[in-house]
């Protein structure tokens, strides 16, 4: 989710309510929704009722519960040993999701500092704080950026026993961390975070203008309380990325001024960064010295570079736009299909001679109600040889299934999505991260918890053979049936 650029850094307090770290266990709750399947694109569900296409249900939800509210704005999702761990802007809940029809909290630790983005290296755990805070303990309490003292950056945590997380380090990093991506080094011994981050300011002491650059923490795998700052390339170093403007429909682009996410494949030594204003391809062949090979822009129909996504074989990226920063219903006619959309990107030619080529955009198809927020956000390939099929989050407007192996001619093929929260006004909800996960797709509700869904199409059966020890979305491997990471 974004913030407008500035506004964030004055922002003091957001969905934080939490100020100790606990681990406990508690019992899960399903629910069972009413459902009504195949409503028509104009159709609106009334509040709270889900709608779906035939083969893609529900198997579970898990509400937020004991220490966290409702008000325990929900966010992104890391996943290992069969538990999926979901931040929270108050800290993060860990889950036992290895019986996806009956996943279980297996400990909750309260540790505000939104939006605590999440990653995971065996044993360890990586959390993003992006809100100043008086200090890096999880007792700290919430300071104005402008403080020199402030303090954002990644928190560290020994995770080996998934039912009483220890926090181990903190790595203070300048504009905090909005999101982290995990790259391993080419010897195994290290693990490197690099720190997404933006909206600077001249009144803000640590996030001074222009901000063009990556912060990146090594962490010594065998001796995390030793991790530390070791680079902070910078990306656009000649002309400062995209100034911003206007679209056409009066609507504001942002400058690029940082970048919101990276997303690596490391196998490859490639990554892909949305950043802001830009779309960007990298070499990280130098793990500390990652270099842009190709960048593009949209003027006409990109307001946010948000995130990046690989497809398997590493021909295509698809960025998505977060038109109106995840809070606002851009999922309506006047909008159209080409705004708050994805852009599909063909990666051609070799070396450095690589370039992103344009070839389309995809919207899910069901228009929204105006009390609904509703854009493009994160989501993940499913695993399927030989085609380019995507789970991904659209707040409000649900989880949408979509085939993008015609890059010329993305089609949806499952949804799933609840009514929404309110007919009376706009209220920021719906699924932040939808994930496929070692056979069923698991999604983030920024306000109703943990939903587990099973799809069942024939052209996403081979997907249910590859298992994942370990998967987060920002650090892509080359999938198979048998695969194991």
């Amino acid at each position: 989710m974004v913030l407008q650029p500035g506004l964030k850094r004055r922002l003091t307090r957001v969905f934080v309510s939490a100020a100790a770290v606990a681990a406990l266990g508690a019992s899960s709750a399903l629910a069972a929704p009413a459902v009504v399947a195949e409503p028509s694109a104009t159709t609106i569900p009334g509040v709270d009722e889900i709608v779906h296409s035939p083969n893609l249900r529900s198997i579970a939800n898990v509400p937020q519960q004991g220490p966290f509210t409702k008000d325990s704005t929900g966010t992104d999702i890391a996943f290992t040993k069969g538990h999926a761990i979901i931040g929270t802007y108050d800290g993060f809940n860990v889950f036992d999701v290895r019986n996806p029809y009956r996943p279980k909290i297996v400990s909750q630790v309260l540790c505000p500092g939104g939006q605590n983005d999440v990653s995971v290296s065996g044993d360890l755990l990586f959390l993003s704080t992006d809100y100043a805070r008086s200090d890096n303990s999880c007792n700290s309490a919430a300071k104005p950026a402008s403080d020199k003292t402030a303090w954002e950056g990644i928190k560290i945590f020994d995770i080996s026993n998934l039912a009483a997380p220890k926090y181990v380090a903190a790595v203070e990093t300048d504009c905090g961390s909005h999101t982290n991506t995990l790259v391993p080094d080419k010897r195994g011994k290290d693990v490197y975070i690099y720190v997404s981050s933006y909206a600077p300011a001249a009144n803000l002491p640590d996030c001074q203008p222009p901000h063009d650059k990556l912060s990146i923490v090594k962490v010594p795998v065998k001796d995390p309380a030793k991790a530390s700052l070791v680079a902070t390339p910078v990306l656009f170093p000649d002309d400062g990325g995209n100034p911003g403007g206007t679209n056409p429909d009066g609507t504001r682009r942002s400058a690029t001024t940082g970048c919101h996410d990276l997303t690596a494949l490391p196998e490859k030594d490639l990554m892909a960064g949305a950043c802001m204003g830009d779309g960007v391809l990298l070499d990280i062949s130098d793990r500390l010295k990652p270099r842009v090979i190709n960048r593009v822009q949209d003027n006409v129909n990109f307001a946010f570079w948000h995130s990046a996504t690989f497809n398997n074989d590493a021909t295509k990226i698809v960025f998505t736009d977060e038109l109106g920063g995840g809070g606002m219903a851009t999922c309506l006619e006047k909008f159209g299909p080409t705004r708050g959309a994805n852009g599909i990107y063909e990666i051609t030619g070799r070396g450095d001679n690589r370039k992103l080529e344009f070839r389309s955009y995809y919207k899910i198809p069901r228009l929204q109600s105006e009390t609904e927020n509703c854009v493009a956000h994160n989501g993940s390939l499913i695993p399927v040889p030989g085609k380019d099929i995507m789970v991904q989050s659209w707040y409000q407007g649900g989880i949408s299934v979509w085939d993008f192996t015609d890059s010329a001619k993305p089609k949806e093929i499952a949804y799933w999505e609840r009514g929404p929260l309110s007919n009376e006004k706009l209220v920021v909800g719906g699924t932040w991260s939808a994930y496929w996960y070692n056979g069923h797709i698991f999604s983030s509700d920024i306000v109703k918890g943990l939903d587990v869904l099973d799809l069942n199409d024939w052209r996403t059966f081979p997907a249910k053979l590859v298992r994942q020890n370990e998967f987060n979305a920002q650090t892509q491997y080359k999938l198979h049936p048998g695969f194991n990471k």
